[in-house]
């Protein structure tokens, strides 16, 4: 089932622009001072004689902006919880395809894992945004780009495992989201997305190494150009369809429109893509949360 289209507005898209204007505005760093003598050694002597931000964005990880150099990003969370984002940032920053690694470690209870910043701005920046057309093309080619890379070396060799964990979790419906996809793929009922994500599950396939979580934040360009992923935790050997799926959940959210769903499909080659399991791993996602 193809998504529809909607009648594309210049204005809405305007309008999408301005907003993220002030979304970005509204998240500037706010500068904070820290007792770095509690943080890991490594850690701290990065801290030293430099301005320190609050970046977080979550409720579950810490971050914090090290404006020193170009630039350092350090998240802190609970233990263990960044363990396989250090795995996965660090093997594509062997790929150059992500920020190097400086430390990750685990001190008095918490994870921790430091990173130089990658340069450039994420694709919500609004010139980015202006020009909906070519973004799309570009975050298509780029994941096309991303699940023809050999993965053996990856560190994450099943990723399905534990994304079909986190579905069975949410089928209790205390997870379920049944607007995430509105206008794109929906359902009557939560039975019926239970339904089509339980037919989905057994079709899920260790293909190719994927982000995860495709979105316009975690996509870093530089003057237009690739320079990196961000936020890596959920990647590893899946299914491209995952991928595929929030390449064009993210061009909906932040450009107010679905115009661009077959557009982003055709980039990304069409003949690859199965719409049925687009539909399938749309249920999974609502109820998995």
């Amino acid at each position: 089932m193809e998504a529809g289209l909607e009648k594309f507005s210049e204005k809405k898209i305007a309008e999408t622009i301005s907003n993220s204007s002030r979304n970005m505005e509204n998240m500037k760093r706010t500068p904070i001072k820290l007792n770095i003598e509690t943080y890991p050694e490594t850690v701290a002597e990065y801290m030293k004689d430099s301005v320190i931000y609050d970046s977080s964005c979550s409720p579950q990880a810490k971050v914090i902006f090290i404006n020193k150099d170009e630039g350092y990003f350090l998240k802190e969370a609970a233990k263990g919880t960044l363990k396989t984002e250090a795995l996965m940032t660090a093997y594509m920053h062997s790929l150059k395809l992500s920020e190097e690694v400086l430390y990750y470690g685990t001190s008095h209870g918490k994870d921790y894992m430091l990173s130089r910043r990658i340069q450039g701005e994420d694709c919500t920046y609004p010139a980015y945004l202006a020009e909906p057309k070519k973004l799309c093309d570009l975050i298509a080619l780029l994941l096309r780009k991303l699940h023809e890379i050999d993965g053996k070396a990856c560190p994450v060799q099943d990723r399905i495992g534990t994304y079909v964990e986190s579905v069975k979790h949410g089928l209790d419906k205390s997870s379920y989201e049944s607007d995430l996809f509105k206008g794109i793929w929906e359902f009557n009922s939560f039975s019926d997305a239970k339904r089509a994500a339980e037919e989905g599950i057994p079709l899920l396939k260790k293909e190719v190494l994927i982000h995860g979580d495709y979105c316009l934040p975690n996509i870093i360009l530089n003057n237009r150009k690739f320079s990196g992923y961000i936020d890596l935790d959920c990647g590893g050997i899946g299914d491209r369809h995952i991928d595929v799926l929030w390449g064009i959940w993210t061009l909906n959210y932040n450009l107010g429109t679905i115009e661009y769903t077959n557009r982003f499909i055709d980039a990304y080659g069409r003949d690859m893509i199965e719409p049925e399991k687009l539909r399938m791993i749309a249920a999974m996602e609502m109820i998995g949360g």
